[in-house]
Order: structure tokens, then sequence, then C-alpha cells
């Protein structure tokens, strides 16, 4: 009966060194953050850790952009080493709610649906609402949201680009979705349609590509897109309840002003890669 106390005290102490030495503390010193890897200028894939890039979970791949940029400020201000993982749009909402990664950092808008199941950072840059057309379009000198009537249009899956802005086009012959902001460019820049609607940081890194691409910025004016400040403005997301995770975020958050953010996506678009 001794023999059989002591083996199983000791099998127990082995299990507790495991877990102490092991995954479980390494893991809180990790900071998964997900998002697309596929939405220049906000995160991208690169093969390489130029420019300062961090290394895809699961793959010999590197992420970049305006996301990992924060990200990794995020991270250095917690002391925890950045691991992205990559995922689809529609599975990030998911993901962070179910505690599957820490914080989604990948241009959402703070939308009051998707209040419902995360919680969101202050936010983390503004984006205002705009149109990309080929500059041999009969819409390429457009002044209002009227002024694209009858337009074939499309945008990306599941953002109020498609959900909210395209419907407000009068007549707009509005075709499916494109699951990816890259294959909605290259919609446009096949022809299929003859706008998409997005918001300014895509389509400033769109133009710097596609030189055939005319930016329409009906902001300001009486013809603009109609939207609420939540739905232009970008937060980080995080599990509901997890104020400890959301108050550090928001303590980065304080430190910046419009003006970083500005600063910090135009150095994102200077280096994006020429495609996805």
């Amino acid at each position: 009966m001794t023999r059989k106390i002591i083996a199983l005290v000791l099998a127990m102490v082995m299990c507790l060194g495991f877990t102490a030495c092991g995954g479980n503390e390494e893991n809180e010193n990790v900071l998964r953050v997900a998002m697309e890897c596929a939405y220049a200028p906000y995160n991208w894939t690169q093969a390489d850790d130029s420019n300062g890039a961090v290394p895809i979970s699961g793959t010999n791949d590197y992420a970049y952009g305006y996301d990992v940029m924060m990200a990794k400020l995020v991270a250095e201000s917690m002391g925890k080493e950045l691991e992205i993982v990559k995922l689809d749009w529609d599975s990030l909402v998911p993901a962070v709610s179910s505690g599957d990664v820490d914080m989604v950092i990948a241009g959402q808008s703070i939308t009051s649906e998707r209040l419902e199941v995360v919680d969101f950072s202050d936010p983390y840059f503004y984006a205002s609402i705009v149109t990309l057309t080929k500059a041999d379009s009969e819409y390429a000198n457009a002044a209002s949201v009227a002024d694209l009537a009858g337009a074939t249009c499309t945008s990306q899956l599941g953002t109020i680009w498609y959900d909210i802005c395209l419907p407000q086009i009068p007549d707009a012959n509005i075709l499916t979705a494109q699951e990816t902001a890259p294959a909605m460019l290259v919609a446009l820049e096949s022809g299929a349609v003859d706008l998409v609607v997005t918001d300014m940081p895509t389509a400033l890194a769109a133009t710097a590509v596609y030189g055939d691409m005319v930016l329409l910025d009906f902001t300001g004016t009486d013809g603009e897109f109609e939207v609420s400040e939540e739905e232009i403005n970008l937060g980080i997301s995080i599990q509901k309840g997890n104020t400890e995770l959301l108050d550090a975020v928001n303590a980065v958050l304080a430190t910046m002003t419009v003006e970083d953010y500005e600063a910090m996506m135009a150095d994102a678009i200077a280096v994006q890669p020429l495609s996805e």
C-alpha cells in the first residue's frame, strides 16, 4: 500500500511539474491575435519577415500591415510574445467569442450586432467610406451616391460596404459579395463590375497598386453614403467580459492620436505587397 501511495504522489508531482513548466505557462505569455492576413493595407501575407512581419501560426508565411503593427504595440505593452492566427473573415468573431484567440485586429467596424457577442476596444482607426471605379468608367466623374445609379457593383462579404452601402445606390445591380478584399479589387480590375465600395485605407492601397483605378470620396457632401459612427469606427474585438484585456488594449490606444493612426497607416500602405 505504501509503495502505491508513494508512486501516486510521485506521479502527481511529475504532472504538476509538467503543467508548471509546460504549455499553460507558455500560453499565458503569448498573445494570440486573429486576422485574415489578406486585407491590405490592414493585414496581408508575405514570404519573409521584412519590415518587421510576424510569423503566421502553423505556416511558413508571415503577416504584416497596419493590424500587425498595432498587435505588436499591444503585445509589447503587455510583455507578451505575439502570435498571428490566420482566419477567414466569417471565423473571426466566433474565434474570439469562444476564446480560441485573445483578440481580433482586422479592420472590424464596431457595430451593435457584433457588440452582442464580443466586446470592442476604443476605435483604433476611423475609416471613411469611398468608392473605387476604373478611370475609363462612366462613373469616374460621379460626385454623389445618386450619380452611381444603375452601376453593377460588389464589395466584400460580411462588411457594411456590402450590406449597408451598396443598397443605397439607386437601381444598383449588386452582384454576389466577394470573400476577400483582394477578390473584390480583382472583380473591379477585370471589368466584372463597374465599381466597388470600400473604406479609405483599402482604396488608397488599391490605387497605389492599380494605376487605372479612381477613388471617389463623397464624404462631407449631401451625396455621401449614410453610415453611422459605429459603422466607420474600427475596433479591436475581445471576448465578452474580459475587462482586464480590454483595459490593457485601451491603455495602449489612449497614448495614440488620430495623427499617429494615419501615419502608421501610411507606413503600411507604403510597404504593402503588389499583389495578395
